[in-house]
């Protein structure tokens, strides 16, 4: 029997904070201008961008089960 997960309706309003965003725009936007990011810069960079995708992956499905109720 498939287990029920409640999603907070909040969740549909995540996002990364904007500084953090602003970070990874810079991390990426440096990647993209040919620059080498240092190992802890690359690393940091991977890091946002899982927790970007995992925040957009929760909203989708937290708007997925309001658009359902």
């Amino acid at each position: 029997m498939p287990e029920i997960v409640e999603i907070p309706l909040e969740l549909t309003y995540f996002q990364l904070p904007l500084a953090v965003h602003e970070r990874l725009q810079f991390l990426l936007d440096r990647q993209d201008a040919g620059k080498e990011l240092t190992q802890t810069e690359r690393l940091e960079a991977e890091g946002l961008v899982e927790l970007a995708e995992f925040l957009s992956l929760l909203r989708l499905r937290s708007q997925r089960v309001t658009k359902q109720g």
